[in-house]
């Protein structure tokens, strides 16, 4: 008693001394916690780096961080808009795949050296029975042009891995002769074109199209032309403006109704114009059916109405319609001949780029597989290739 009320005289509560003396025990301990734990971090640490550098083990921690890419990292430059697709295949629909097209860039000078090429554009059924003779014509000119091929969907080309015209083929779809299906399938390789920024001039071709001149000269010719060459008259007979539907107004009126040749020639500025539309096509996919067959009115009617200035208003590809009937002439092995191969060349008279000209037709038009041999034959001193 004496004791405890001397230290109560003090001032010293014996408990509050016990609850002094048990806070100095709790730091100690959470100072050994902390130290345990930061020795367990270095050991860590130290047998991580060890096992990386002996055995390329990294931990989870480690692999979490390394495939962490900063936003800043990702470099996007100019190859995925100039180079042109590594496959001629995709998954694009045609409404994708027009849109796709339709990008054009809105300044005229090209930022890297590019070299324009010409997209030979072949609208076949099937085989191409005359393709010896383009792989001769196109030898040697790599780089300056492009191929593309819309067939029947179910038809394989056997191509070997050797020709120009290997994997070549589109995505396509069945085209009917005089429907809107046969301008899709134009408008389709046109649009696939369109994908090579480096393709400047367009050619629809059939499987029976030859070349009429050299690589070299049909170059010179299509990239040094101020206009595109696509056929676009005014037929005031019953097959011209007798097509004519009235419902077409106000977009179209019988006085701007055109017809014209299917096959053409035409700039990258048109081919995007005939990739874009959708203000013409309704009314002619809606009011163009036979008799109005849409591959002979719908392009030379829009682009008129559109571009009417950049038309050269003749196509470069010869037929004969001398024979009379709803097609032109088809020439046998036996037709093939100097006399006839010249005759088709000369004797012609036309305007190229304001001044008359002799040299009109590029190519022609319609040759069957029996032809080849003699087209082989003479094309080196008729045709010059």
């Amino acid at each position: 008693m004496q004791s405890r009320a001397l230290a109560t005289e003090e001032g010293k509560d014996p408990a509050n001394t016990t609850r002094a003396n048990h806070s100095r025990v709790l730091p100690l301990r959470l100072l050994q916690i902390f130290g345990l734990f930061l020795v367990l971090c270095v050991a860590f640490s130290v047998i991580s780096v060890y096992m990386t550098k002996r055995f390329g083990v990294s931990t989870t921690l480690t692999s979490t961080q390394s495939s962490f890419q900063p936003c800043f990292e990702e470099v996007v430059g100019l190859d995925p808009w100039i180079k042109p697709p590594s496959t001629l295949l995709h998954t694009m629909n045609d409404t994708e795949l027009f849109w796709r097209a339709s990008f054009a860039p809105k300044v005229k000078k090209y930022p890297f050296q590019r070299v324009p090429k010409i997209a030979f554009m072949f609208l076949t059924k099937g085989p191409m029975p005359l393709a010896p003779l383009w792989e001769r014509f196109l030898k040697g000119h790599e780089g300056l042009y492009s191929i593309y091929i819309h067939s029947m969907p179910s038809y394989r080309p056997g191509f070997p891995a050797s020709s120009v015209f290997y994997r070549r083929q589109i995505p396509s779809k069945v085209a009917e002769w005089g429907r809107m299906s046969m301008c899709d399938a134009e408008r389709r390789l046109l649009a696939n074109a369109l994908l090579d920024i480096s393709n400047e001039r367009f050619i629809l071709l059939s499987e029976s199209c030859i070349p009429l001149y050299n690589f070299s000269l049909i170059y010179l010719y299509t990239m040094n032309s101020k206009h595109s060459f696509m056929s676009a008259f005014d037929d005031p007979g019953p097959f011209g403006r007798g097509r004519y539907n009235p419902n077409m107004k106000p977009e179209v009126t019988i006085s701007q109704w055109r017809k014209g040749s299917q096959w053409f020639e035409v700039s990258r500025k048109l081919a995007v114009s005939m990739v874009e539309d959708t203000t013409f096509y309704r009314k002619f996919e809606e009011f163009c059916r036979p008799a109005c067959y849409s591959d002979e009115h719908y392009f030379p009617t829009m682009l008129t109405i559109l571009s009417g200035n950049l038309l050269a208003n003749r196509s470069l590809t010869w037929v004969d319609w001398s024979r009379g009937g709803y097609h032109p002439a088809t020439f046998g092995k036996s037709d093939v001949t100097e006399e006839f191969l010249h005759r088709i060349i000369s004797n012609h008279k036309c305007i190229y780029n304001g001044q008359p000209s002799s040299t009109c037709f590029l190519f022609g038009r319609k040759f069957a597989p029996s032809t080849l041999e003699p087209l082989l034959r003479l094309a080196h001193k008729q045709l010059g290739f």
